[in-house]
């Protein structure tokens, strides 16, 4: 595949992508080709060993390396710092911008009606897009003018903060976080202690039966209020996994309560 930077000239949108990176040279390609259509693609990594920047470089992207992990937030923040365009669109590895979500972006870039754009975001998990279970249509903002907002400077579950009224696209980012249920549990064990360092950070406590009391709420919420039984046994075990990693949350956090009693 040639350099993005060899194809044919196109009218400027005035649109940096931005995204972080570490190992993910199973997505890069793809995902960088869906948005070969921006000015400038930005690629932040923090220390891929699998040829994660060398797929990026041979794509055209501007990348940039960086050593230490601050987190989720901090990190994207330093990638938005490095982009040059007056736009901005935001995204994963594991996403892709559709045919039909590049056609809208370009129209809205053209004529837009606000300062940010919310998208909404269909996942998959083994294979199968998720409808229910609080997955969908999971609006996310990932598009906005540069100068107008910033990422939340949190560990995880970051999201871009702005003052401005922010618009809505009508169609979707897909995404493909799980490809298996071992890449699930790896997430939900990488965030639960994340999540759990951050709330000890401000001073919050916990005890076993608060940790029993929201893996039980969280179960309750995914299966039965957002309907994740519609999802058949790939529902059920999102919403039991969901409650595990609530679960290991709040254990881990009383944890470090308890180490730092002692």
């Amino acid at each position: 595949m040639e350099a993005m930077e060899a194809s044919t000239p196109q009218k400027s949108l005035g649109l940096s992508v931005i995204i972080i990176t570490k190992n993910e040279a199973r997505h890069i390609e793809a995902c960088l080709t869906a948005v070969s259509f921006a000015d400038e693609i930005i690629v932040l990594d923090s220390g891929s060993t699998d040829g994660t920047t060398q797929i990026a470089e041979r794509l055209g992207a501007k990348v940039h390396t960086v050593a230490d992990w601050p987190g989720f937030g901090p990190q994207k923040n330093r990638a938005l710092d490095l982009a040059t365009q007056l736009w901005v669109l935001s995204i994963d590895a594991d996403e892709r911008v559709t045919e039909a979500l590049q056609s809208e972006i370009k129209a809205i870039l053209s004529a837009p009606e606000f300062s940010a754009y919310q998208v909404p975001r269909l996942s998959e998990f083994c294979g199968q897009a998720i409808r229910h279970s609080g997955w969908w249509p999971d609006h996310v903002l990932r598009l906005f003018k540069r100068d107008t907002a910033r990422f939340s400077e949190v560990k995880v579950h970051e999201r871009v903060v702005t003052n401005n009224a922010v618009g809505t696209l009508k169609n979707h980012l897909l995404h493909f976080p799980y490809p298996d249920l071992d890449s699930l549990i790896v997430k939900i064990n990488r965030y639960s202690s994340d999540a759990a360092t951050m709330m000890a950070s401000r001073g919050k406590q916990t005890s076993v039966l608060s940790a029993l009391g929201h893996s039980f709420w969280t179960f309750i919420r995914i299966y039965f209020l957002r309907r994740g039984f519609l999802d058949g046994r790939y529902g059920l075990v999102l919403a039991v996994t969901a409650a595990s990693g609530s679960f290991y949350r709040y254990a881990k956090l009383m944890l470090i309560n308890d180490r730092e009693k002692r």
